[in-house]
């Protein structure tokens, strides 16, 4: 991976996914789908965003109804698969407030296949604009509200249960990047994460643009609800403007207006700046998965946003 100092591009936006088309699929998956559909599909849409080669199509059916559907395989996809009965499982599990597409219907069999309700929108525009980052905050706001304690059938796992691996990512760092600048400082701030993230809200902890679609109706939706955890309700705001910062907005002044975060004290959110830094620079050093090309990459420029992010609210050279 290159240095902190060095630039990496930004990867394609929309255009990082490489997967599974309509035609790869067997012809009996296909039949089963457009039964449920209830109509023959004469289009598929394949998208683009994401970083899994998982199945992910908008399919045009012949009576012009439009369907977005998710599949893998358990046996050649294994790990896909089960985060697609994950999110399933999630999403029907929400309350019907929150701003998630609806699952329609699931498949499981030797393949995992649902259906999420269809959204007519687009995601937000990269690089960031205010005002679509306005748009999406505001959602995130309301959706923390509602979701605040987080709905118990839900079985959520702790926010410090499941990003404690990425504290050890910072002994990942002693051993290559020993000269970083201010290692040791930022390695103490992401070990104290915990305590200050606790919390009862629903945590997304996924949210970037390829996971966000902004409604033809006004309305802004969140999708890949695989990986939500508890905790605070701040958390998923600064996760989100790792983007938008890498993007060149001024995401310090955004912290300073929104209602979620104004109070939070500054160290708080350094630990959290701290500890996906460490992340984001471990990952960036695994080799490239030959499903997901653009993986390291993203990786690598979220490295860079977030550790310029952090050096600059520490004052660091």
């Amino acid at each position: 991976m290159p240095s902190p100092t060095s630039a990496v591009e930004p990867v394609p936006a929309g255009r990082t996914a490489r997967r599974l088309e309509w035609q790869h699929l067997p012809p009996p998956l296909r039949q089963q789908i457009e039964d449920r559909c209830g109509s023959p599909v004469v289009e598929a849409l394949s998208q683009g965003g994401g970083f899994t080669p998982g199945f992910a199509s908008v399919l045009v059916c012949a009576d012009d109804s439009r369907h977005f559907v998710k599949a893998a395989s358990t046996k050649a996809q294994r790990l896909f698969a089960e985060s697609y009965r994950e999110e399933a499982r999630k999403v029907a599990a929400l309350p019907p407030e929150a701003p998630a597409a609806r699952l329609r219907w699931l498949i499981e069999d030797e393949w995992v296949a649902l259906e999420l309700e269809y959204v007519d929108g687009r995601t937000p525009k990269r690089p960031w604009r205010s005002a679509d980052l306005d748009r999406v905050l505001d959602t995130v706001e309301q959706m923390t509200r509602l979701l605040t304690p987080a709905p118990s059938g839900l079985a959520l796992a702790s926010i410090e249960e499941e990003l404690s691996g990425f504290v050890d990512a910072w002994e990942h760092l002693r051993t290559t990047r020993p000269d970083l600048p201010h290692l040791e400082e930022a390695a103490d701030l992401a070990a104290g994460f915990a305590e200050v993230t606790a919390g009862t809200s629903l945590v997304h902890t996924d949210l970037r643009d390829d996971n966000i679609l902004l409604g033809k109706d006004g309305r802004v939706w969140i999708c890949d609800w695989n990986w939500p955890v508890v905790g605070a309700p701040w958390v998923d705001i600064v996760f989100l403007l790792v983007q938008a910062r890498g993007d060149g907005l001024d995401v310090d002044a955004v912290l300073a207006e929104r209602p979620s975060t104004r109070e939070v004290p500054a160290e708080d959110v350094d630990r959290v700046l701290a500890l996906l830094a460490g992340y984001f620079f471990r990952q960036a050093d695994e080799p490239p998965p030959p499903a997901s090309p653009y993986l390291r990459q993203h990786q690598a420029w979220c490295a860079q946003a977030v550790w310029g992010w952090l050096n600059e609210r520490r004052g660091w050279t």
